[in-house]
């Protein structure tokens, strides 16, 4: 399960650029429609409409304390002498009951509770002695103090949530708070994942001699969640071209995006190319990269979907979805910058590379505490095979395709991975 070994003559063929072959997959990105779903449902997903608030947030002026609703010029305190007024009444919050303060009396009020008419300000509870009948005040305060004022955090017709951004908690809150129950969002697009290959078997059989675990319908299908999608992990499809080419199609009319793993490179990648050629046209290329780098791309079926045909090995399928599907999922889901975070840091070991290709190699990216500089610990360099280090990895090191050799110390484009942890 390993990537083929390019003979000579391949291996100086040209190859397309990554940076040529990502355009290429972007212009293919299709937002899904958007839907009207519960505020509970929404997290996560991007905002498809401009909510605009119908209601003031707060709707009323209340108090922002546990206090006494005054007018502030009753409480005006000239030098150490306090302030006493008669206690007329009590407003909890959540009180309906309209009530008004006349010159020279305090209202007691809890926090959240409405204000009462011509009181401007609340005195808290901890300015005062705290009697329920006769307050003595300590502190002078002005207008609007510890008062929340109708409309203070949203007038009528502010837009409460943009369209684009990103509903939060926040986002949740402030939608509960203007009084929506359903938003418009852009779903999460749906991705399918299917592995090809005779010698798979699930992970819940135990492998006979020729027999590996298929690995790649679940490491891909976490990833694709990671990148933000709606997953169906399809599992293993024997090679048979009829049963494949079924499988396929069934998935073509219920996803945004398809990924068969074990699609590209070798005898395999062609008689699965083979299978799915009436269903569109399929660009296989080997594309400037290591791992990786023989790979096809195509839009298939009535809706042009796009469709990948990624390595079998496990490693090479992961890089290839990293700089190539993950981007493509983020774009469908609107996200304004697909890509991933990128930083330069220093190596703290020597990395090699292959000729002619962008090299993708893990590494553990940390930081010096008293200089604040990037640093880089390449893990597993010596073979694209190795699914352990990149489990260990937080980082992609690019290697530039003009570089064979990068010695200890010299700067590198990092791309950070997903925090574990």
């Amino acid at each position: 399960m390993t990537d083929p070994i390019p003979e000579p003559d391949q291996a100086e063929q040209d190859l397309r650029s990554v940076d040529e072959q990502i355009a290429r997959v972007l212009q293919a990105a299709v937002r899904p429609r958007p839907v009207r779903v519960a505020i509970s449902e929404a997290q996560g997903l991007l905002c498809a409409e401009e909510v605009v608030a119908e209601h003031a947030l707060p709707g009323f002026d209340q108090a922002a304390v546990d206090g006494y609703a005054v007018r502030s010029v009753d409480v005006r305190i000239d030098g150490d002498e306090p302030v006493q007024l008669p206690v007329v009444g009590e407003i909890p919050a959540g009180s309906r009951q309209p009530r008004r303060l006349q010159p020279g009396q305090a209202v007691r009020v809890a926090t959240g509770a409405p204000l009462p008419t011509l009181a401007d300000a609340v005195v808290p509870t901890a300015f005062t002695d705290g009697h329920p009948a006769k307050v003595t005040i300590h502190r002078s305060v002005p207008s609007a103090a510890y008062v929340r004022r109708t409309g203070e955090d949203v007038q009528i017709g502010d837009v409460a949530v943009r369209q684009g951004d990103t509903i939060g908690a926040a986002q949740v809150g402030l939608l509960a708070a203007v009084g929506r129950s359903k938003v418009l969002v852009y779903p999460r697009p749906r991705v399918s994942i299917v592995s090809v290959g005779d010698e798979l078997v699930d992970i819940d059989r135990t492998p006979s001699t020729g027999q590996v675990y298929d690995v790649n319908s679940y490491a891909l299908a976490a990833a694709a969640r990671d990148a933000g999608a709606e997953v169906s992990r399809v599992g293993i499809v024997p090679s048979d071209p009829k049963r494949l080419r079924e499988v396929v199609e069934g998935r073509l009319l219920m996803s945004e995006v398809v990924v068969v793993a074990g699609g590209a490179g070798g005898t395999a990648g062609d008689e699965v190319q083979a299978a799915l050629s009436d269903l569109g046209e399929i660009d296989m290329t080997r594309v400037g990269m290591h791992p990786g780098s023989a790979q096809g791309f195509g839009r298939l079926g009535p809706d042009s979907v796009p469709t990948f045909l990624i390595p079998a090995n496990p490693m090479s399928a992961l890089v290839v979805f990293e700089v190539l599907i993950r981007p493509l999922i983020r774009a469908a889901r609107g996200t304004r910058n697909p890509h991933r975070r990128t930083v330069s840091a220093r190596l703290l070991s020597p990395v090699s590379s292959t000729k002619g290709r962008r090299g993708y190699l893990r590494g553990q990216l940390l930081r010096d505490e008293s200089t604040g500089e990037y640093l880089v610990q390449p893990l597993g360099t010596s073979g694209a095979h190795l699914l352990a280090s990149l489990a260990e990895a937080n980082c992609l090191v690019n290697v530039d395709e003009d570089l064979t050799e990068v010695p200890a110390g010299e700067q590198v484009k990092v791309t950070f991975l997903a925090q574990r942890g």
